[in-house]
């Protein structure tokens, strides 16, 4: 009789896990971790006792080391295997987006969340889009505009937040005893937040030295504010054009107020399941 020798592996090989594709950790590669979903820049990789590990660091400065294990990671949704680079890796400069947060080089954005960061205005959707855009495209963050707050409730009732669909809105003028303050108590929760700056329009917020301004202009109760604001400054009465010669002066986050920066932060980390409830 023949003998026949049999592996003591018996996995049928169409149910064996293929070997993922090697990639050198090179300086800034980015990469997300696949059993804690911490995605980042690669800053160094080490050789310890147990092994070789990479450190990552993510959008907000906050560093993560990992080992370098076997499928280990995900590069632009694939899995692969991080490897220590041949030689020494080139020193790299680290940049910073407008919003100030470190700058991921080739990231590609996210698929949308299912969360939503609401704002009242086009005005204000555009200027969150000048600073945070960057940032928003990799936590895959969309930010839409409600035209103003009366119909909040119902527009939170049928968004129907929840723990993987969180709910943040930016609210103008939101000071206690406002019809805004009244709104925002009636639809926060575990899984909505609203946060607002003090000002009456979000013009307010670029801080007028930015603008070549001494002063945003005070405008008489029931007058128009933006167009009193032009009024006083002597521009043109196109608030249209008037917005667009404001935000052209928005640079980074150095041109914003803090009340308003505070709260843009705050609802990003909200939304991506870093903060609130």
């Amino acid at each position: 009789m023949q003998n026949r020798r049999y592996s003591p592996d018996l996995t049928p090989p169409w149910k064996k896990q293929q070997p993922a594709p090697e990639v050198p950790a090179e300086p800034d590669l980015v990469v997300e971790e696949v059993t804690s979903g911490f995605c980042g820049a690669v800053i160094r990789c080490e050789k310890t006792a147990q092994g070789p590990t990479v450190t990552l660091e993510d959008r907000f400065g906050k560093h993560r080391v990992f080992p370098m294990e076997p499928r280990g990671f995900l590069l632009e949704g694939r899995v692969v295997t991080l490897v220590r680079p041949q030689g020494r890796p080139a020193a790299t400069t680290r940049t910073r987006t407008a919003s100030g947060s470190l700058a991921v080089p080739g990231a590609r954005a996210r698929v949308a969340r299912a969360g939503r960061i609401y704002v009242e205005g086009r005005h204000d959707a555009e200027l969150v889009e000048r600073v945070w855009g960057d940032d928003l495209r990799i936590e895959g963050v969309v930010v839409e505009y409600l035209e103003g707050i009366d119909d909040l409730p119902a527009i939170v009732r049928g968004f129907s937040p929840g723990p993987d669909a969180r709910l943040g809105v930016l609210v103008d003028h939101l000071v206690p005893g406002s019809k805004e303050s009244r709104i925002a108590a009636e639809v926060t929760g575990d899984h909505a937040l609203v946060v607002g700056h003090p000002y009456i329009d979000v013009w307010e917020a670029v801080k007028p030295s930015s603008v070549g301004i001494a002063a945003w202009p005070s405008v008489p109760h029931g007058q128009d504010w933006k167009t009193g604001v032009c009024r006083a400054l002597g521009w043109p009465e196109n608030t249209g054009a008037a917005w667009q010669r404001i935000l052209s002066c928005v640079r980074s986050y150095k041109d914003l107020e803090p009340a308003l920066l505070g709260r843009v932060e705050e609802l990003i980390d909200f939304v991506t399941g870093g903060g609130g409830a």
